[in-house]
């Protein structure tokens, strides 16, 4: 069995932290490059270390300790509730450097989206904000079930809060299978495993689309350019994945499509992707 050491590291008489991003490119970079890092650790036998750096003016302890540290963070990222995705472990990154919103399903509702919007109006170093869906998601999951067994729609007539997550992710679901029964013909249903691999299609369509849905509702919101971007944290792999509709196996974030013909382009290559495929097979 493999040992991993995962040390946050500062110095009290510096400040140590990595530069922040200048642009939105860089910061999806500087996120790729850390959630590579940590997968990697995972590779191989004996024991890796992984030292994450931290200006100590981020835990208020520079010049004595005595003020609050200021908001800085390079990226906000859209997470789910999923205790099994901590954000800033995933990205390599350690306090005050992303805004983290977490909910069910990565949906977004209004204390959501207002959420995003005061980080991308009042954080001036703020360059990207991702959402990060993750494999087998609980509520996607529940939203297929539900699909494929309509009458399971009510056990959630008097939940109303979860009918609100449900309600949105079915849109993407049906979305999903649509596509699915186009390209690999209507008896994919009945594979062993279509369940499993819906799951997935309607994971990272689900991502993809809320990250473009924000890339609309945040332009002009800050003075700064900011950009969105999505993907998909494989737990089992400890991987991200985002479909590009160029290249559908590339690993890391990417950029949501922006038109309807990229999005038909997109969904095809989520659909013939290996990932998918392999569910099917």
């Amino acid at each position: 069995m493999k040992t991993v050491e995962i040390t946050y590291r500062y110095d009290a008489t510096a400040a140590t932290a990595r530069e922040r991003p200048a642009d939105a490119d860089a910061a999806l970079a500087r996120l790729d490059r850390g959630s590579r890092a940590i997968a990697d650790l995972a590779d191989g036998t004996g024991t890796a270390q992984r030292v994450i750096h931290l200006d100590p003016r981020d835990l208020g302890l520079a010049q004595g300790g005595s003020a609050a540290p200021v908001q800085r963070p390079y990226a906000a990222v859209l997470g789910c509730a999923d205790a099994r995705v901590p954000v800033e472990l995933v990205f390599n990154e350690g306090p005050n450097d992303l805004f983290v919103v977490r909910v069910a399903g990565n949906g977004l509702g209004s204390e959501v989206m207002g959420s995003l919007r005061y980080a991308v109006e009042h954080f001036d170093g703020l360059r990207l904000v991702v959402v990060l869906g993750h494999g087998g998601c609980g509520a996607v999951s529940a939203a297929v079930d539900v699909f494929l067994d309509p009458k399971a729609y009510l056990s959630f007539a008097r939940k109303h809060t979860l009918r609100g997550i449900l309600d949105r992710l079915l849109v993407v679901v049906h979305s999903a299978a649509r596509r699915m029964a186009a390209i690999h013909g209507p008896g994919v249903a009945g594979r062993a495993r279509y369940r499993d691999a819906l799951v997935e299609v309607a994971v990272v369509s689900n991502a993809a689309l809320a990250a473009h849905t924000l890339q609309q509702e945040l332009t002009g919101a800050g003075e700064h350019a900011v950009r969105s971007a999505y993907g998909v944290y494989l737990i089992d792999e400890r991987r991200i994945w985002a479909p590009r509709f160029q290249d559908a196996s590339v690993d890391g974030l990417a950029y949501p499509p922006t038109t309807s013909a990229d999005f038909d382009a997109f969904a095809d290559a989520v659909v013939r992707s290996q990932r998918i495929e392999g569910f099917l097979t």
